[in-house]
């Protein structure tokens, strides 16, 4: 059973990193507003969930989420919503590589967030590795190509987008340490995202909030499977098995991925000089994990 579940952590983390890599493929392929296509697969994974729920419940008698679960999903679910809507919006005026190395920032600036937040005791230690992931930004966003797609309105969405991001995952674990299931935290989130992102999609393109072409209903669809229901399914279960630096070592290399699918289906270039920076990142962030683990293991030796 230990060995069976050492392996499935890892690779539910693995599909979800993936997942995720190809989803910002998905959001710019259609040249839609990125806030409309949020909006609709926010509410096509809605439906899906409470379909699933209601199949449980009269299958199996299964409860519907209590208002407890409501309580401590609804401040989660809020923030993602406004962190979908802007990121996705923010993805139609960046570049995919501009995206993903700020979105990779995250497990360096989450690890002092949890000690104010949660008590927890990161390895200070090893934070100092960050700056180079931080140096790496600063070249990325520096030394991008004179033909790319990246704006500095763009980046500042994303930005924008993060720091929303961090708070929903802040409160996800709370939710989570207050017992709250998988299939339960993903049915509420999703129908009270929706309030978040509504007000976003409707400022943003409300002469558009209805699609009208094919390919955005695609996009809208396949979206909703496979963020709103794999990726984020397979991200939360694995939050309960996976130590959160597993988890982060893992998805150090969404970005190089996520930069090289725009670069086969989207035609998105990166410069010579960008990719030190893109190197830099990742390394600062596998450095961070690898030296907090070892700080950590050398303290519960030497506790023993």
């Amino acid at each position: 059973m230990r060995r069976s579940a050492a392996l499935i952590g890892p690779l539910a983390v693995l599909g979800a990193s993936t997942c995720f890599a190809l989803s910002y493929v998905v959001i710019k392929w259609p040249g839609t507003p990125g806030s409309v296509i949020a909006w609709w697969r926010l509410a096509v994974a809605t439906v899906f969930w409470w379909v699933f729920l209601a199949y449980r419940h009269v299958a199996k008698g299964a409860p519907f989420p209590s208002r407890t679960t409501w309580k401590y999903v609804t401040p989660a679910a809020l923030l993602f919503g406004a962190n979908i809507a802007v990121m996705f919006t923010g993805a139609t005026k960046t570049s995919v590589a501009h995206l993903e190395f700020i979105n990779a920032l995250a497990p360096i600036v989450l690890a002092p967030l949890g000690f104010l937040f949660f008590k927890e005791h990161p390895q200070w230690k090893a934070l100092r590795w960050g700056i180079f992931s931080f140096t790496g930004i600063a070249i990325v966003l520096s030394f991008g190509p004179a033909n790319g797609v990246a704006t500095l309105e763009g980046d500042l969405l994303v930005a924008t987008a993060f720091c929303a991001f961090l708070g929903y995952l802040l409160l996800t674990k709370r939710a989570r340490a207050h017992g709250v299931t998988t299939v339960d935290f993903m049915a509420v989130m999703m129908p009270v995202a929706m309030v978040a992102a509504t007000p976003v999609a409707l400022l943003i393109a409300y002469d558009s909030f209805i699609p009208d072409n094919p390919k955005t209903w695609a996009s809208i669809f396949i979206l909703a499977v496979l963020t709103g229901v794999v990726a984020h399914g397979l991200l939360v279960f694995a939050q309960r098995i996976v130590p959160i630096a597993t988890i982060s070592m893992i998805q150090a290399g969404q970005p190089a991925t996520s930069t090289f699918l725009a670069w086969v289906f989207l035609g998105e270039t990166i410069s010579l000089n960008q990719a030190p920076g893109m190197a830099l990142v990742i390394i600062g962030s596998i450095l961070v994990v690898i030296t907090g683990q070892r700080s950590l293991s050398n303290s519960r030796k030497f506790i023993s």
